[in-house]
């Protein structure tokens, strides 16, 4: 489906979509601080589409300026977000990451802080499905870890006045939600590390704590989730789903899919550091047969790196092994295509599923609703989305837990949180949900929600 064109310039994917903050403290010109360069370079591919103008910018006295959001690329490490529906070497238009890097970028897009791009299982061994990349030639740098998940890491800066808003509204008798809505819901991961560390060593309190013990329900769910920040809050989740009779898959894969190798051994360590487990083992023993072997894959953390080039041959030799393991026999040979899928970039993927469709007639997504069922379709389907079209995935997501009978309020809370992470992504997942609903993503929530849990939701996104 084509969408309409991007108006105007959009911050990179992931991009910081806030104007410095005065008084506190700035990160240097240039790429955001890590360990790792960010490449530059010019991708053959058609990239993500943009959906509506940039948010506009916000100032948090007292807080470094703002970070790539969760689950998100950062800045500049995705491949170039050039303008939609311009075709390149063949290839249709790639769907533009939402909020996209500008032009000039080569590398797959990356995950964010939610850190972008997924980090998935092992390059099949040598003779078996999904044929291995070539070695590469030149050295790639490996995709930042997302804001938020280098453990301890707490950004200079002065949050004490938030810290004050937040006792004050919680000491004594009753509770002032509205004062901690205002507070919680406009911080990054970043300020919210700082705040957390602020408040204890100011008040001498645990905020996690406090916030449990004076909100109930979704709402204190909602809060929690930003408190924690978004590595505490996906390891919590992780640990929620696989624990006792039976797994929620869905949490699974918001969690896993679609992450940077970075971000996967993060949350592994932190699990591992939290419950004295491996994650590994834990998520072994709550799925079965070729479920388990794909999330082994993914698991592994070994997944083509972002900035890595997305090669024409690879792809097209990609393209004929998905065919030949899927429509071109009978019955299908599901561990090959998890094999290719869990191990090449989201570039890698979005140049595969256009290739696909130019010389099969038929998309891939197509393909897996045809050849697979459960909850290995529904993961192999948000690998593939993610790649194509961050933002539309995310508000489908969204949807998905509005829609029918009832709303799945805790997925619906942990999935707007891990939006809101990052507000130029925000913006985009708003403008996909109009395109595709024909309506207000705030509309919808508000008409789904009520009372605090209403009003942290549309604080969130607004």
């Amino acid at each position: 489906m084509a969408y309409p064109p991007p108006q105007g310039g959009y911050p990179p994917y992931g991009a910081p979509p806030h104007s410095p903050q005065p008084g506190y403290y700035q990160p240097p010109p240039g790429p955001p601080p890590g360990p790792f360069p960010i490449p530059h370079g010019n991708s053959p591919y058609p990239q993500q589409p943009g959906y509506g103008p940039p948010p506009p910018a916000q100032h948090l006295q007292g807080y470094p300026s703002h970070q790539p959001g969760y689950n998100q690329p950062s800045p500049q490490a995705y491949p170039p977000q050039g303008a939609y529906g311009q075709p390149s070497h063949g290839y249709p238009p790639q769907q533009q990451a939402y909020g996209a890097p500008p032009p000039a970028q080569f590398p797959p897009p990356q995950q964010q802080a939610y850190g972008q791009q997924p980090g998935f299982g092992p390059p099949p061994p040598q003779g078996q499905y999904g044929a291995p990349l070539p070695p590469q030639q030149a050295y790639v740098a490996p995709t930042p870890p997302s804001p938020g998940y280098v453990p301890g890491h707490v950004p200079p800066g002065d949050a004490s006045r938030d810290a004050d808003t937040l006792r004050k509204a919680m000491k004594g008798f009753g509770t002032d939600e509205s004062a901690i809505i205002r507070t919680l819901a406009r911080l990054d991961p970043l300020q919210v590390a700082l705040l957390r560390d602020t408040y204890q060593r100011r008040h001498g309190r645990n905020l996690e704590s406090d916030i449990a013990s004076e909100t109930s329900s979704y709402f204190k769910e909602g809060l929690l989730a930003i408190v924690r920040g978004p590595l505490a809050q996906d390891v919590f989740n992780l640990n929620k789903a696989i624990a006792g009779a039976g797994t929620n898959e869905s949490v699974l894969n918001d969690v896993l899919i679609a992450r940077s190798n970075a971000d996967i051994h993060a949350i592994k360590a932190a699990y591992h550091q939290k419950y004295k487990r491996s994650l590994e083992s834990d998520v072994r023993g709550d799925l079965s047969l070729k479920t388990e072997r794909l999330f082994a894959m993914i698991l592994s953390a070994t997944r083509q790196e972002d900035a890595a080039p997305v090669l024409p041959q690879q792809v097209s030799q990609d393209v004929s092994d998905l065919h030949a393991a899927t429509e071109a026999k009978l019955g299908c040979d599901q561990i090959a295509v998890c094999a290719i899928l869990s191990n090449r970039s989201d570039g890698h993927i979005r140049a595969i599923v256009h290739a696909y469709e130019a010389k099969y007639r038929l998309s891939l997504e197509r393909v897996i609703e045809k050849e697979f069922s459960g909850h290995m379709q529904d993961a192999l389907l948000m690998m593939i989305r993610a790649a194509t079209d961050r933002a539309m995935r995310d508000a489908r997501l969204i949807e998905e837990t509005m829609a029918g009978m009832g709303t799945k309020d805790d997925l619906l809370v942990n999935r707007v949180v891990r939006v809101h992470w990052n507000r130029a992504h925000t913006e985009q997942v708003k403008g996909a949900y109009r395109v595709k609903y024909k309506r207000e993503l705030r509309d919808r929530i508000k008409g789904d929600t009520k009372g605090d849990l209403e009003r942290l939701l549309l604080a969130m996104i607004d």
